[in-house]
């Protein structure tokens, strides 16, 4: 292997330098290592950003979004958002997923990139999602990192995926090359509309703006529909564990959810491209 493929997407969380790949080892010049875990990911997270003992996204969560998403529901999503990086990317394109999660749509941009002589990396916060996307994404760099002091050096690379993780726009505009695309993943008006009919008495639709964000100049809005339905109420939970309805719902809209055998819905997104400037 050639020094350029020995050169990790990554830079040290601690001085900046480039890191190198010495076999299970990540180092940079300035001496600092850090350790490839067994399952194929390097936690680049330094002690003084970890802010509770176990951040992220906990076990049960991201075996609940994993279930889900093997079924294969949300693969028209998938292919909107690998046809859109595909489009955009050029040859030998650097990628970084923020937010990566399980790794599910980390795995399918991959394989679009090293199509182009590319290389992928996915940074998440927690290690138990991960654990899981090191294992499912062979051609990609995995580490548990906040997208909000990403381990990567200024203007390294050329295109940010985040789909459904936290906005981090500061730090990708610093991460991304000028002329550089952030794709972003947002849910439509009414995505989920039927889970949130039975949760909420008044449900509401999701506010749809067309952001303007410092730095950067969108190119377009890609809107994207589609049914799903669910049968087993052991599913359905499985994609309400997976929202943020998680966190703010009433016991009472939990429990009538949870009464349901099936449910229709409709999954309702926008990719937005913008463009660095």
């Amino acid at each position: 292997m050639g020094d350029a493929k020995q050169l990790s997407i990554f830079a040290c969380p601690l001085c900046g330098e480039k890191l190198a790949i010495d076999e299970q080892v990540y180092r940079c010049t300035s001496g600092h290592c850090f350790d490839k875990a067994k399952e194929g990911y390097v936690n680049l997270l330094p002690a003084n950003r970890q802010h509770a003992s176990a951040p992220g996204d906990d076990k049960d969560m991201v075996k609940a979004r994993t279930a889900f998403l093997d079924s294969g529901r949300y693969t028209p999503l998938k292919e909107a958002l690998c046809a859109l990086a595909a489009k955009y990317a050029g040859e030998r394109t650097a990628l970084l997923d923020a937010g990566c999660g399980e790794g599910y749509y980390t795995e399918g941009l991959s394989r679009v990139i090293a199509e182009k002589g590319g290389r992928t990396g996915g940074a998440d916060l927690s290690k138990a999602a991960v654990k899981k996307a090191a294992k499912r994404c062979r051609e990609a760099e995995i580490a548990v990192s906040s997208v909000y002091h990403l381990p990567l050096a200024d203007g390294s690379v050329d295109m940010v995926t985040d789909c459904f993780s936290p906005l981090a726009k500061e730090e990708y505009r610093r991460v991304l090359k000028d002329g550089g695309h952030f794709l972003y993943v947002v849910p439509g008006a009414r995505h989920l509309w039927e889970m949130k009919e039975v949760l909420y008495e008044q449900p509401y639709e999701n506010e749809v703006r067309e952001e303007a964000y410092e730095g950067f100049r969108l190119q377009e809005t890609v809107p994207l529909s589609f049914g799903i339905h669910l049968e087993k109420t052991e599913e359905i939970m499985a994609l309400f564990r997976m929202t943020p309805y998680a966190w703010k719902t009433p016991k009472e809209g939990v429990e009538r959810l949870a009464e349901q055998i099936e449910l229709g819905l409709t999954a309702e997104f926008r990719i937005l491209v913008y463009e660095r400037k």
